[in-house]
């Protein structure tokens, strides 16, 4: 892995020849554009709940986010926006780099830097739920119309014990 550092608030890793794996400090709104339009995108194919553009702004700038882009296409594949505390604001993978492991690799690296690792997912997105407890979330609670529009969510928090974290690198060949 090479690293180049461009300025205090984000740094980036060549994953391969043209994946490129990028780490953006809080503050910075460096791509939030292209997460916002992948998020777009996704909500409206799957029929996810919309959000109001300045409210991701500025939870995007609040966070740490990390993200993989194609550096051959000029195309992010995914990215992760966590809060300071480890909570997962947004996890987004283009629907064309599915299946390759890159969500695993985005909670794979929050799961690094945070002790606790946690997140919302709306009960009825099984999809979400399956990745989730794959990775070795648990739910911990339910909460009734946490959603705008009235729709339950569950709160997952990554396990614990060693035992899980190692699955988790285990899952993604670290």
């Amino acid at each position: 892995m090479r690293w180049n550092y461009y300025d205090s608030r984000t740094y980036e890793c060549v994953v391969s020849v043209n994946v490129q794996r990028r780490i953006i400090d809080p503050g910075s709104d460096d791509g939030v554009e292209r997460a916002w339009q992948l998020k777009e995108r996704i909500r409206e194919e799957d029929g996810v709940l919309r959000q109001r553009r300045r409210f991701f702004r500025n939870a995007y700038k609040r966070s740490t986010v990390y993200s993989y882009v194609d550096r051959g296409a000029d195309r992010l594949i995914g990215f992760a926006a966590v809060r300071r505390d480890g909570y997962i604001l947004f996890l987004a993978v283009s629907p064309e780099y599915r299946g390759e492991g890159f969500g695993k690799r985005l909670v794979a690296s929050v799961a690094d830097d945070y002790t606790t690792v946690t997140c919302h997912a709306r009960t009825t997105n099984q999809e979400a739920l399956q990745f989730y407890r794959h990775l070795g979330f648990e739910v911990t609670r339910r909460i009734d119309s946490y959603y705008e529009d009235g729709g339950d969510a569950y709160y997952l928090q990554l396990g614990e014990s060693g035992s899980i974290r190692d699955r988790l690198a285990n899952l993604i060949g670290r």
